[in-house]
């Protein structure tokens, strides 16, 4: 039994989502063998894997079918793949991924997904970052626990301001709500808006990080067109809520990240039913029912998630202690957890394709 042999029998393994074999996208790595004791380990394209324990199964019973194995240890790593640059965009140093998380409408639940998104992904390993880009009504700080953070502003290497992102959860933060008082409006045309969203992407010391997530306003509007002209974007996800209105505007968000060559990664139907907490296996189909999935279905893209309203969702947001971290075998953070875990999938497989 040598390594030669172990990599022979491993190499029909696929990756299911990239349908290549494992071991000729050199995701199986430093084989050693000690008796019957065989190591190795796998290198994932996400530390969010959603197939994670599927390939390692996959992959212990093909190295058991050689004789004279008595154990296989599988140490599973991730290297998530940068998101390849654009000649008219300027990436972030250090940032792999850039997601944006949108909706064609206000009141459906899109910050509430996104730093749940962003703290399920960090809880999976991965480096996060979480971009607040909705400058007029900025909500990312109360529903992170960071109301009464403070930022630090410092010299960077090149002379330039550059700002210390707040930090919770796992997820380093910035935005606008730090540099404004509580009760402050921001009363800005869109120019001064494009200018506070290219100061977030570039003068900020995010360091590394594989995913950074970026809650956007609602609607069709400058922000959104500032950051797909911007940057490279490995995607957006649409948030939308069951019934007719938020579906009809949730349509004309994904055409416009379309029209501006962003890939949509898919939907989230955000408040899907209601599960009262007397009654946890009753649900109400408060807002209607299906519109996610039909919408999803008419314009080719996946229902990344449906996700219950439940009170514990409220009440975290509320706290500031988001609910795939205060409560995460509930119904909400599940679908939460497995749909962050979606969206990494679909970002690295992305990456793999445009290489």
């Amino acid at each position: 039994m040598t390594p030669d042999a172990v990599l022979k029998v491993l190499q029909p393994v696929q990756d299911p989502e990239l349908n290549k074999s494992l071991v000729d996208l050199n995701m199986i790595r430093q084989v050693t063998i000690d008796g019957g004791v065989v190591s190795f380990t796998l290198v994932l394209t996400t530390p969010a894997c959603p197939l994670r324990e599927f390939i390692v199964e996959d992959c212990e019973k093909a190295v058991r079918t050689l004789p004279g194995v008595e154990q296989v240890q599988v140490e599973v790593t991730a290297e998530t793949p940068k998101q390849p640059s654009l000649p008219d965009r300027q990436g972030i140093d250090g940032v792999k991924n850039i997601i944006a998380i949108s909706s064609g409408k206000g009141g459906v639940g899109k910050t509430s997904v996104a730093v749940n998104i962003a703290v399920a992904l960090a809880q999976t390993g991965a480096k996060i970052g979480l971009l607040d880009a909705d400058i007029y009504g900025p909500n990312g700080p109360n529903m992170l626990g960071l109301g009464d953070a403070k930022v630090m502003v410092r010299e960077g290497a090149d002379g330039k301001e550059v700002l210390e992102p707040a930090f919770n959860h796992g997820v380093k933060l910035v935005s606008m709500a730090f540099l404004i008082d509580k009760d402050q409006p921001v009363i800005w045309r869109g120019p001064m808006l494009n200018g506070v969203i290219r100061q977030f992407l570039y003068q900020v010391q995010w360091g590394e990080l594989d995913y950074l997530i970026v809650d956007m306003p609602p609607g069709t509007g400058d922000a959104q067109l500032t950051l797909a002209q911007a940057v490279p974007m490995a995607g957006a996800v649409i948030v939308t809520t069951p019934q007719t209105v938020a579906l009809l505007d949730s349509r004309k968000g994904l055409k416009m990240f379309e029209q501006l060559g962003v890939p949509v990664l898919g939907i989230i139907e955000n408040m899907s039913y209601f599960i009262p907490p007397d009654l946890p296996d009753r649900q109400y189909d408060i807002f209607g029912s299906g519109g996610g999935e039909k919408t999803a279905t008419e314009l080719n893209v996946p229902l990344l998630g449906r996700v219950p309203l439940e009170i514990p969702l409220r009440e975290g947001g509320d706290a500031g202690i988001p609910i795939v971290v205060s409560h995460p075998e509930s119904a909400s953070a599940q679908e939460l957890m497995r749909a962050a875990k979606q969206v990494a999938a679909k970002v690295s497989v992305a990456a793999f394709s445009n290489r």
